[in-house]
């Protein structure tokens, strides 16, 4: 079989647009997921009985549920639903976020929970607040137990991107599907992109586990 790669090379500009929407939808997910993910997380353990049982449901049922049945449920069903329609990329990000904050939430909740209830005892004897002990001492420790699974989660995070290419969404795989269509190359044009994924997200993980093992031991208790 005879590989030819000057498609790819002629749209290289055209493909790095789409890795630019690739790491922008990438990077908000994983910032909103944290936030969402540490909110839930914390609803769940410190709320009340009814708030913990709610969240917890909402956990269960987004890691039963695929990603992509979210993300088509959310531009479809959604706007019947309410009247509201979110463009492509705000849909992808919207689906992306609260499928994968129920995944950082468990991360954060065991990371939160690891950490010996001793040293939540000893600051209220010194008079720290229920705030004051989660601050100073129970999140900077489970931050850094959680730093390995938290870096699974945005290796995941990257990867569920190229979802969005089912909506439309402008990023990397759907601009590879277009070029794939009309050189008639998919094979040479879907092992770029292979290459492409891998060079973003192998550093990425490797960074993590790195930062993770210079930092690991003042996680120890």
């Amino acid at each position: 079989m005879d590989f030819d790669f000057s498609p790819v090379l002629a749209s290289w500009p055209y493909l790095l647009g789409g890795l630019g929407i690739t790491l922008a939808l990438s990077a908000l997910t994983v910032a909103a997921s944290l936030i969402v993910g540490l909110a839930i997380a914390l609803g769940r353990l410190y709320g009340p009985r009814w708030l913990s049982a709610i969240l917890t449901f909402y956990i269960d049922s987004m890691r039963a549920i695929p990603v992509l049945v979210v993300l088509i449920w959310i531009y479809f069903a959604l706007p019947m639903l309410t009247g509201v329609n979110l463009p492509p990329f705000w849909s992808a990000l919207l689906a992306l976020t609260l499928h994968i904050a129920a995944y950082v939430a468990e991360v954060v909740r065991a990371g939160i929970v690891s950490v010996r209830r001793g040293q939540s005892e000893a600051g209220l004897v010194i008079g720290m607040s229920g705030a004051q002990i989660l601050r100073n001492i129970v999140l900077p420790q489970a931050l850094i137990r959680m730093l390995p699974a938290l870096g699974s989660i945005v290796s995941i995070t990257i990867k569920d991107t190229a979802i969005a290419a089912v909506i439309a969404v402008p990023e990397l795989m759907k601009r590879a599907e277009t070029i794939s269509g009309q050189s008639f190359r998919p094979m040479e044009v879907f092992t770029v992109i292979m290459v492409v994924y891998f060079l973003i997200i192998f550093p990425t993980t490797r960074l993590m586990d790195m930062v993770y093992q210079r930092v690991a031991y003042r996680g120890r208790s």
